[in-house]
This record gives C-alpha cells, sequence and structure tokens, in this order.
C-alpha cells in the first residue's frame, strides 16, 4: 500500500509524496515564484539517486534540459549545484525550486 501525506511549510512551498513498492520516494512539487507549475519526481529513498524528473510549464527547453540532466544523480550533488540560483530578478528559478523540492523528499 502507498501513504500518501502533504505537507505545507511556512514558506508556503507545498509538496505531495508517495512511496512506491520499489523503494522510491514519488513527489509532486508546486514551486512558487517561477513560472514553471509542477514538478513530478522520482528518487531511490536509501541512495537518493534521481530515477525520474519532469517539470510542467515554464521555459519549455530548460525544463526538458533540467529534467534530462538531473535523472541518475544524487540529490544531493543536485541540490548543492541548484540551490541559489536565480532567473534575472527574481530571488528563486525552477533549478532552485528543484532543489528546495528535493530538500524536502530527503529530509520529510
Amino acid at each position: 500500500s502507498i501513504k500518501t501525506y502533504i505537507m505545507e511549510f511556512i514558506n508556503r512551498n507545498t509538496i505531495e509524496c508517495k512511496k512506491d513498492d520499489k523503494g522510491n520516494i514519488v513527489a509532486r512539487y508546486f514551486p512558487q515564484g517561477v513560472c514553471s507549475r509542477m514538478m513530478d519526481i522520482v528518487i531511490d529513498e536509501n541512495t537518493h539517486e534521481i530515477k525520474e524528473a519532469k517539470i510542467i510549464g515554464g521555459c519549455p527547453g530548460n525544463a526538458a534540459g533540467i529534467s534530462r540532466l538531473v535523472v541518475g544523480l544524487k540529490a544531493e550533488f543536485v541540490i548543492e549545484r541548484f540551490a541559489g540560483t536565480t532567473c534575472g530578478p527574481k530571488p528563486t528559478s525552477c533549478p532552485d525550486q528543484f532543489a528546495t523540492a528535493l530538500k524536502l523528499m530527503i529530509n520529510k
């Protein structure tokens, strides 16, 4: 059986997570302050390897590029590289929001 829970944090980032029968954390993240509307991410619960990533909305090329780039990498590596990235005058970006989603997934 899959447990589902929704966590809402002080900064209003919302993530829905499930654990599947393969030992993965499956998440749907709703980023804030960026053009993308949703991020679907699957990571291995033990190794934190990113198995799947899909960014919905935002710049199509960047969304596809990020999604393809991160598969096979450890969440901690991606967080280190993406966290703090900004987009123009915005204080955040799609990569920064992706890093936030990963942090929430591994620190749940």
